[in-house]
């Protein structure tokens, strides 16, 4: 009788601290939530504006930004699936997928947003001065490395009139004040850090060079659209929102992101106006134009083997038709 009296109380002990616990509240948290990779460029700026608008408005999943330094990192963590959605180079999502990575393009990071920039008192004024030089990219699968193949091309030079060094987006301010390279080609602000630093200018932006250029694009893994398609869909929606609202809230976008990005929020509020249509967040679907002209030049510079039919690589179902600002407040 005292054994099953034990037994009884011991039951009864257990049932109340799984009822305490509630694990199947802590389930449907962890499935209403989702890490998203970007790196500290404007490039990727509607992902921490995201993450930021999740947190004050109520929505279907809970979108954590993850901040990387640099996409080797981003790669490991994707193809780990210790995060199912990042934003990535263009040219590397293209690399990860001919490699068999399970992942898709859903939808765009921005449009332009990357600057060429050379020493303040340096005599280059064409891509041609800089012939024999030191040029810095983000990586040889960035499109910024494909845009410089085509503006060689139009001008005639040689794959290897160029000295390319890959080099973290972070370091290459620094290097350039060092005189450890002559040029570097990036997604912002890291280009306008050197312009406020006086160690840089412009020698060309992007959309100088390839109208509505697109550096990065969003991917999920193929298993979180088979298995959650709900929040690729709310993920996309939150991403085409916030990039409307930074549009119209320039200054406040910066506000929003500095501290993601442990950038000074004046740096962030010079890219975002200094011209305004230095960088965009619009017209962020990705067109098969978009695609086929990236592929084509991956295949000149050798990063792809062969295209990649389009219906592998995107997949737009989750776009929506119409988009308005996200509901965000910043305060004064």
């Amino acid at each position: 009788m005292k054994l099953r009296l034990a037994l009884i109380t011991i039951g009864t002990l257990l049932v109340l601290t799984v009822a305490h616990l509630k694990p199947w509240q802590t389930r449907a948290a962890a499935a209403a939530e989702l890490a998203v990779g970007y790196l500290p460029v404007t490039c990727h700026l509607t992902c921490p504006v995201t993450d930021f608008a999740t947190k004050t408005t109520t929505t279907g999943t809970r979108f954590q930004s993850q901040r990387f330094t640099e996409f080797p990192t981003v790669v490991e963590a994707l193809k780990a699936r210790k995060i199912d959605a990042t934003f990535i180079l263009a040219p590397l999502a293209m690399v990860l997928r001919e490699q068999g990575v399970p992942i898709h393009i859903v939808y765009l990071g921005h449009r332009d947003g990357s600057t060429v920039i050379v020493p303040k008192n340096s005599t280059a004024r064409s891509l041609r001065d800089l012939k024999g030089k030191t040029f810095a990219r983000p990586s040889r699968f960035s499109n910024q490395y494909l845009v410089i193949t085509k503006l060689m091309e139009d001008e005639g030079m040689q794959p290897d009139d160029i000295n390319f060094v890959d080099m973290p987006p972070p370091d290459m301010p620094s290097a350039l004040a060092a005189g450890a390279i002559d040029a570097y080609f990036v997604g912002e602000p890291f280009a306008a850090k050197a312009e406020l630093d006086g160690t840089g200018r412009v020698l060309y932006y992007a959309k100088d060079i390839w109208p509505h250029f697109v550096s990065c694009v969003l991917v999920v893994r193929d298993e979180l659209i088979a298995e959650h398609p709900e929040i690729v869909r709310d993920l996309v929606r939150g991403i085409a929102e916030s990039g409307e609202w930074a549009e119209r809230n320039r200054l406040a976008a910066a506000k929003v992101a500095a501290p993601y990005y442990r950038q000074d929020q004046k740096l962030l509020e010079f890219v975002l106006t200094q011209p305004p249509d230095r960088v965009s967040y619009r017209q962020l679907t990705p067109t098969d134009e978009d695609m086929e002209a990236i592929e084509h030049y991956a295949i000149k510079a050798g990063i792809l083997k062969h295209e990649i039919p389009l219906g592998d690589l995107i997949d737009r179902r989750f776009i929506p038709d119409h988009i308005e600002p996200a509901a965000i407040s910043v305060a004064p």
